[in-house]
């Protein structure tokens, strides 16, 4: 398979299983899948800005996740100017 990256270990034929189940699955348990792969995502995202910022609360941590996923210009724009040291 030519994108197939330097690192990846699955072979052709688990791949056209992975193929083939995604076909089969109706478009509410691919929703389910990418709802849990998001969650899981900003799950690992807010624990490594816990462990760089300890002690942070929670709504400094979420401004922190807004800011690397939107930008800082638009998470200003939404919720205004933050503390320089967030």
């Amino acid at each position: 398979m030519a994108n197939r990256s330097p690192v990846d270990d699955t072979s052709s034929d688990a791949r056209a299983v992975l193929a083939r189940l995604y076909a089969e699955m109706s478009p509410a348990e691919k929703m389910r899948h990418v709802r849990a792969l998001n969650l899981a995502a900003t799950r690992l995202s807010l624990a490594g800005l816990r462990s760089r910022h300890p002690g942070e609360a929670q709504e400094a941590l979420l401004l922190r996740l807004a800011r690397l996923r939107l930008g800082d210009e638009l998470v200003r724009r939404a919720y205004g100017d933050w503390p320089s040291d967030t």
